[in-house]
């Protein structure tokens, strides 16, 4: 089972990604995006990505405000080469088969 977390032991749905590939395949990039999440939005570190391949993690946590008022948690997950492409593309995959979410 492939799942997403920023706290252990609670798993979140992401409201949207964009993936984003240069021409080149070297550097890539996803933007997930959660308008929801069920963790305390103040103690995240880090997001982890987590399936039968082990564990992928991403530090460039943002939180996003409108007014003042909490609105989304915003991660920016980088790829700098083809093999973290790939293997993003295969957690992505086991993802979004899991959770019922389409890939376009």
């Amino acid at each position: 089972m492939a799942y997403i977390e920023f706290s252990a032991g609670i798993k979140e749905i992401p409201t949207n990604v964009r993936i984003l590939k240069s021409k080149e395949r070297e550097r890539s990039s996803a933007i997930f995006r959660f308008e929801d999440p069920k963790c305390d939005a103040q103690n995240i570190l880090n997001m982890v990505m987590v399936d039968e391949e082990g564990v992928i993690s991403c530090r460039e946590v943002r939180a996003k405000f409108l007014n003042g008022e909490f609105k989304a948690i915003e991660v920016i997950y980088e790829m700098q080469n083809t093999t973290e492409w790939d293997r993003f593309m295969r957690f992505m995959e086991r993802f979004s088969d899991d959770n019922e979410m389409g890939m376009d």
